[in-house]
């Protein structure tokens, strides 16, 4: 995916863009923070109404979303499916600075999926066959004899992508950027748009 050109981050409260906005942010957590400056909150509902939310990474974001992968069978996967709204939450705590995130939801498409794929690390793709996220296991033994399978399986070839391992994309309707002040006078400016094709409307928040 494409990133938008960075803005300097310099008065954010100034800003007409966010997704522009949040590349400045992210290019200089990226040179901040001691490790994962792409790390982010997931938060998605499940079939009874009960929220859940862990941490996932950033693998790209342009104008159309904010783009993560995992595998579609494990418990977020059926949750996403299910209710295709989410929310994402970025804290960087070495710039005092926090994004938060809220849209629907979509699946990549088939060629983005097999491009990310083809670029990750071997074992990665080993583990994305090898591992039934989210359901029981018997041990960790069980998990490295499953690594093992699936290593000996396809020795000294490609492995494909498995069809159950994809990405899914959060379509902005809301971002919030958040950055600390002293004594708890913070600034905070929010975008607002009623869907993905509409012009995004600002407004500063009280903290």
């Amino acid at each position: 995916m494409k990133h938008p050109e960075p803005l300097t981050s310099g008065d954010f409260t100034e800003s007409a863009e966010p997704i522009a906005l949040f590349a400045a942010w992210l290019t200089e957590a990226t040179q901040t923070e001691p490790a994962d400056a792409n790390a982010m909150s997931l938060a998605t509902v499940d079939a009874k109404g009960m929220p859940n939310v862990r941490i996932v990474l950033l693998k790209g974001f342009d104008d159309d979303g904010f783009v993560f992968y995992t595998n579609t069978e494990s418990r977020k996967g059926h949750e996403l499916k299910a209710n295709a709204v989410a929310a994402l939450a970025f804290h960087w705590k070495s710039l005092m600075r926090q994004v938060r995130i809220r849209g629907r939801v979509e699946t990549v498409t088939t060629a983005e999926a097999d491009a990310y794929y083809a670029s990750r690390p071997r074992l990665s793709q080993i583990g994305a066959w090898a591992s039934e996220q989210s359901r029981p296991l018997e041990s960790r033994l069980a998990f490295e004899n499953a690594v093992a399978r699936v290593t000996r399986q396809y020795e000294g070839t490609t492995i494909p992508r498995p069809l159950h391992w994809s990405g899914f994309r959060i379509v902005p309707v809301t971002m919030e950027f958040w950055h600390d002040r002293p004594f708890r006078l913070h600034d905070r400016v929010e975008f607002t748009r009623a869907d993905a094709s509409a012009a995004w409307h600002k407004t500063r928040l009280f903290p």
